[in-house]
């Protein structure tokens, strides 16, 4: 009995010690977490102030960011479809819980696991308005239980209704404006009192992502968005099914008066929007930061000069068409070769007019400026430049949509067999078309990807004639590959940010990898030089220095392009309509948009030593026909240098 005693005594001492070194333990976690959490009456207070500066490579300031003018507007003025369109779409719960949603954390901790990664954060919007003033942007198991405490904390001193407030009067909801007010006079130009339902719901949906669906950024993911938070008003009985209907038809007119950034705007808009994502929005506009990038401003005014009088040059010839709408856009954007920092970037015509980026975000046909990639893939699969293929009418049987395919060339006239190089000069459609098939289209499009082609491609042999949609900077950043030795190069666009004190806190790191061999990039880049001294892309020979590149014309002219490129540095041009209405007859990638390109590099170009391309010791230089690929002598005509792979070379003529 005394035994049983004893050992009961050492249990229970057993017990007690452990449950006194666990509630040590958590009270050792909670004070870790909780000793330099800041004190939650400091929101009533929040008073940012830094101004951060951005500045081009050669040190000009494009741009200072700062909070706009923030005015904090009570609960009851905000109309009840904004809050209603906010609860719905960001915590459903928001009235039920007490600051934390646990089944959705353990929904999100689930999903989080599958996914091996940080994909969903299940944050109330008492926990977001703790991580957007309070903690940051970083994702981590310790910052999302400092949230957690916070959101407590938040909820055990106000109302329901305070934090929404605070909420909806401190949340950042892109371009500057933090608050609901500031978004709707910069977004709408009037209070919020007097949004709309499909204004309120379009606002509703910025704090997901303010970068990505800024209306004044991106108008169709924008309108997007708004449309699936209306969806979300339906679906909870907010509004009904007819009101939905009538608010989602509803058109975008945003504000554009407002002025940007009085230096290379369409850049710096995109620069914002990285950074956002990488420092968050508090740190940017709160912090006092420079930022150094890589744009040259010689360069990109150069660029601005180039777009206004090409598009000046289109509009005189355009208003003789009596086209139903004569305004035409055009975007340019140039990326250094060795480093893969953008050096100058125009998104259209007027920023003021519209924010809208062509260069990064409109998503179009290269037209015939993607058959480079098809010539590419046959060059790295074996095939020689010279190899003829046949120019001649072909159908398809089923081929697009179990419809037969009868594709033409744009002279609607054939030439028989032709050498690869010379159908890639003169852009004959056949023969791409031929070769696509030979090659196989999806094989193609899986290379495309590799170069740097990140929109989606169908895989059907209409590949060929470029009509896969892409935007302007993956294409141009693509054609790198050839200049650059076969080493595709991610393009950015800042090289580092600093603190107030000076102190590094951001770099970019280029990242480069080989996609392509030398020897095949050489060869590629000679065929383009090829489209330049022999082909559609003649006028360019007035620079009178090495370059390269390709045009690039869609169906019924809608989309008229040029990339193009020197040893060191590529720049690519888009012309078209919004709408996706014809340029005018004739308006091709050689009339409308290399003009465009031959003006910005004749600037680019003016102090460049005369360079040559890259011919690596395995590619041999032969001189051949262009017409027939076969070899020819130094004083015959026509001929040109070419280049082989060591072991296809054409044999010498007898």
């Amino acid at each position: 009995m005394l035994n049983f005693r004893l050992h009961k005594r050492k249990l229970f001492i057993i017990l007690f010690l452990s449950l006194g070194v666990l509630c040590g333990s958590f009270a050792g976690a909670f004070f870790a977490l909780t000793h330099d959490l800041p004190q939650i009456r400091a929101l009533e207070h929040f008073k940012p102030d830094a101004v951060t500066r951005i500045y081009s490579a050669d040190k000009v300031l494009l741009a200072e960011l700062f909070v706009e003018k923030r005015e904090p507007v009570p609960l009851e003025t905000i109309p009840r479809n904004l809050t209603a369109a906010l609860v719905a779409t960001e915590d459903r719960k928001f009235y039920k819980h007490s600051g934390v949603d646990l089944k959705g954390i353990a929904r999100a901790i689930y999903k989080d696991i599958k996914a091996g990664e940080f994909v969903e954060g299940a944050s109330t919007i008492t926990q977001q308005l703790a991580k957007t003033l309070f903690l940051t942007p970083r994702k981590s198991l310790v910052r999302k239980l400092k949230e957690a405490i916070l959101a407590f904390q938040l909820e055990r001193r106000y109302t329901k209704d305070e934090i929404l407030e605070l909420y909806l009067n401190q949340v950042y909801f892109g371009s500057g404006a933090y608050g609901v007010e500031s978004a709707a006079k910069i977004f709408f130009g009037k209070s919020v009192k007097d949004l709309t339902l499909s204004e309120c719901a379009l606002v509703a949906g910025m704090p997901k992502s303010p970068s990505r669906y800024s209306p004044l950024v991106n108008p169709d993911l924008a309108i997007k968005r708004r449309n699936t938070v209306l969806r979300q008003m339906r679906d909870t009985g907010i509004i009904t099914d007819a009101v939905y209907h009538q608010a989602k038809n509803e058109g975008l007119d945003t504000d554009n008066r407002r002025s940007g950034p009085s230096q290379a705007p369409y850049f710096v808009e995109y620069i914002k929007s990285s950074l956002e994502d990488e420092l968050g929005s508090t740190r940017l506009y709160k912090s006092g930061l420079s930022v150094y990038t890589t744009l040259n401003f010689q360069l990109q005014l150069a660029a601005e000069k180039a777009i206004t009088d090409g598009l000046a040059a289109l509009t005189r010839r355009m208003r003789p068409a009596q086209t139903e709408d004569a305004t035409p856009q055009a975007a340019l954007i140039s990326i250094d070769l060795a480093t893969g920092g953008i050096v100058a970037m125009v998104g259209g015509k007027d920023f003021a007019a519209s924010r809208f980026n062509r260069a990064t975000i409109a998503l179009r046909q290269p037209g015939s400026a993607f058959k480079p990639f098809v010539y590419a893939y046959a060059i790295e699969q074996g095939l020689a430049q010279n190899k003829t293929i046949l120019d001649a009418p072909v159908v398809y049987r089923g081929a697009q949509d179990g419809q037969d395919w009868k594709p033409q060339n744009f002279s609607l006239g054939y030439k028989g067999e032709m050498t690869l190089r010379h159908a890639l000069a003169i852009s004959q459609n056949i023969p791409a078309v031929r070769l696509l098939q030979t090659l196989g289209p999806l094989s193609v499009a899986q290379f495309a990807h590799q170069l740097g082609i990140k929109s989606p491609l169908t895989s059907n042999l209409s590949l060929a004639l470029g009509t896969s949609e892409v935007t302007l900077l993956e294409l141009t950043a693509a054609y790198a590959a050839f200049p650059n030795r076969g080493a595709r190069i991610e393009p950015h666009s800042i090289m580092e940010v600093s603190d107030r004190q000076g102190r590094i806190i951001w770099r970019t790191r280029p990242k480069k990898r080989l996609v392509l061999s030398r020897s095949s990039a050489a060869i590629v880049t000679n065929m383009l030089e090829g489209v330049v001294n022999e082909g559609t892309a003649r006028p360019a020979t007035i620079l009178g220095k090495a370059v390269a590149g390709k045009t690039g014309t869609s169906n019924d002219y809608k989309d008229a392009l040029f990339i193009g490129f020197s040893p060191r540095i590529i720049a690519g041009v888009w012309v078209g309509r919004d709408r996706g209405g014809s340029l005018g007859d004739r308006e091709t990638g050689a009339r409308a948009a290399l003009p465009i390109w031959i003006d910005f590099m004749q600037v680019a170009l003016q102090n460049e030593p005369h360079l040559y391309f890259d011919i690596p010791d395995d590619v041999s230089p032969i001189r051949i026909h262009p017409y027939t690929g076969q070899s020819q002598s130094n004083n015959s005509a026509p001929s040109v240098v070419a280049l082989f792979k060591k072991g296809t070379e054409p044999s010498p003529r007898q």
